[in-house]
C-alpha cells in the first residue's frame, strides 16, 4: 500500500477533501460537456443560412430557369430545406405542408442583385428572383429548441447523482460521529460498561478509542470508589456495635436517649449506603417471591395507621399475582410513607394500588408543603435534599428516595416524582408482574 493511499485511510480531511475534488471535477464535466452540447446545437443554426449565403447562386442554377422541379426536388432532399418557387401561372413547393406563408414575409437585408433576405416569426427565407420566377429557401422544420432543455435536464439530473452519491459517501464517512454520540448518551445515563465498536484508522477511530478508554476510566473509578464505600461501611460496624454495646451499660438519661438517636441514625445511614450499592450493581441479586400484590402493599400500609393526619387506602378489587423481592419492596414503601409523613404537615396520605397491562402501580400521595420544580430532576439522587440546611427536624440524609429508585429499577420498573408548592408531592412506582430476568426466560 503506497504512502499517499495511507494518508488517505487514515485521516478523515484527506478523505473529504477527496470527496468534494471529485464533486466539484464532476461538475466542471457535466458543465463543459452541456455547453458544448448546447453550443452544438445553437451552432447547427447558424451554419445552415451561411452556407445558402454562399451558395445560393449555384442552388438555383442547379434548378434552372424555368425551373427543373425534379432538381428541386433532390435539392431539397439533399439539403433538408423547403424550396418554393412562384410565378403568376405556378405555385410549386417541396413540403406540401408548406410550414410558412412566405407571402407575410417581410424584407429583411440584401445578399446580391438578385437575392434577398426576409423573414418571418423571427426566422429568415432567402428569397431569389431569377427569370420571372421567385424562389424561396427556407429550413425545412425549425430546430427544436427543446433539444437544449434536454441537455440542461439531462446536466441537472447527472448533478443530482453526483451530490446524492457525494451524500451517500459523506454519510458513511460520518457514521463513527453518530455511534459517538449514542454511545456518549449511553455512558452519560451511567451504562459504563458500554464501548463503541469500530475498526476506523482514521481521526474518528482514535477519538472512539479515546471514548472507550475514558468508559474504562471511569468504571475503574467509580468501582474503586464503590468498593472503598463497601469496605468502610463494613469496618465502621464493627465500632458502632460496641458504641450500642457500652451505651446499654449508661445510666438513664437525655443524654443517652440522644446519643442512642444518634448511634442509630448512623447505623440506618450505613444499612442504607450498602443496600444502595448492592442494588446499584449489576449483578445484584433478588430474593424472589410470589405475592398477593395488593394484599402485600395493604399489609405494609397497616404498620402506619397510627399516622396522626390519617391513611387513606384507594386499593383496587382485583388482585395479582407478582414476583417481587418482598423485604426490598417493603423497604421501598415504607420509605415512600415515612417520606410523605415527614413532610405531609400532619394532613391525610392517600396511598393507591392500581394495575395497568402487567404491571402494579403503587402511588403515594401527600399534602404537604411539596417540591419546588428546579428540585425533582435531582430528588432520586444520593444524598439530595431539597433542604439545603439538611436540618435534623426534617429527617434523613437523602438516601430514602434513592434506594427507591433503585429498588424499582432492580425490579424492572421505575418511580416518578410529581410535586408542587403547597400543593404535595405525589410519587409513583410501577413494577412489572415479574423481574425482567424472569419474564426474558418465559420468553425463551
Amino acid at each position: 500500500m503506497t504512502p499517499l493511499i495511507q494518508q488517505v485511510r487514515k485521516s478523515l480531511f484527506f478523505r473529504l477533501l477527496l470527496i468534494f475534488g471529485v464533486t466539484v471535477l464532476c461538475f466542471v464535466i457535466i458543465i463543459y460537456v452541456s455547453l458544448r452540447a448546447v453550443n452544438q446545437e445553437t451552432g447547427a443554426i447558424e451554419t445552415i443560412p451561411d452556407f445558402f449565403t454562399r451558395n445560393v447562386e449555384s442552388i438555383i442554377e442547379d434548378i434552372g430557369t424555368p425551373p427543373n422541379l425534379s432538381n428541386a426536388m433532390r435539392l431539397a432532399d439533399e439539403l433538408d430545406w423547403t424550396i418554393n418557387i412562384r410565378n403568376p401561372i405556378m405555385r410549386w413547393t417541396s413540403d406540401p405542408d408548406n410550414r410558412l406563408d412566405v407571402d407575410q414575409s417581410s424584407y429583411s437585408r440584401t445578399l446580391t442583385n438578385d437575392a434577398e433576405v426576409r423573414s418571418i416569426d423571427a426566422e429568415d427565407i432567402i428569397m431569389v428572383r431569377r427569370g420571372g420566377y421567385d424562389f424561396y429557401l427556407y429550413q425545412r422544420s425549425r430546430i427544436d429548441t427543446t433539444i437544449d432543455l434536454v441537455v440542461l435536464y439531462v446536466g441537472l439530473t447527472l448533478a443530482a447523482i453526483v451530490l446524492l452519491l457525494n451524500y451517500f459517501m459523506v454519510n458513511k464517512l460520518l457514521n463513527p460521529v453518530r455511534l459517538l454520540r449514542r454511545g456518549a448518551e449511553r455512558i452519560r445515563q451511567g451504562d459504563l460498561s458500554f464501548r463503541v465498536k469500530t475498526n476506523r484508522q482514521d481521526e474518528l477511530g482514535e477519538l472512539t478509542e479515546s471514548i472507550n478508554h475514558m468508559a474504562d476510566s471511569l468504571q475503574s473509578m467509580l468501582e474503586a470508589k464503590r468498593q472503598l464505600l463497601m469496605a468502610i461501611s463494613h469496618e465502621l460496624r464493627t465500632p458502632i456495635t460496641k458504641a450500642k454495646l457500652r451505651m446499654e451499660f449508661m445510666p438513664d438519661s437525655d443524654e443517652k436517649e440522644h446519643l442512642k438517636e444518634d448511634i442509630d441514625e448512623i447505623d440506618l445511614l450505613i444499612t442504607d449506603l450498602l443496600e444502595a450499592e448492592r442494588l446499584n450493581n449489576d449483578h445484584s441479586v433478588l430474593v424472589e417471591e410470589p405475592v398477593n400484590f395488593v394484599e402485600f402493599v395493604a399489609s405494609v400500609a397497616q404498620h402506619f395507621e397510627d399516622y396522626e393526619g390519617g391513611i387513606i387506602p384507594e386499593f383496587t378489587e382485583e388482585d395479582r399475582d407478582f414476583t417481587i423481592d418482598k423485604l426490598r419492596v417493603r423497604l421501598l414503601i415504607t420509605n415512600l410513607i415515612n417520606n410523605a409523613m415527614r413532610h405531609g404537615e400532619g394532613k391525610p396520605i392517600t396511598i393507591r394500588v392500581s394495575f395497568m397491562d402487567d404491571r402494579g402501580i403503587i402511588e403515594v400521595i401527600d399534602q404537604g408543603e411539596g417540591i419546588s420544580e428546579e428540585h425533582l430532576s435531582h430528588l432520586s439522587e444520593p444524598f439530595y435534599r431539597a433542604d439545603s440546611a439538611r436540618q435534623r427536624n426534617t429527617g434523613g440524609f437523602g438516601l430514602g428516595l434513592y434506594l427507591c429508585k433503585l429498588i424499582a429499577q432492580a425490579h424492572g420498573g421505575e418511580l416518578i416524582v410529581k410535586s408542587a408548592i403547597g400543593e404535595g408531592t405525589h410519587i409513583t412506582v410501577n413494577l412489572p408482574d415479574k423481574p425482567p430476568h424472569i419474564a426474558a426466560v418465559e420468553s425463551d
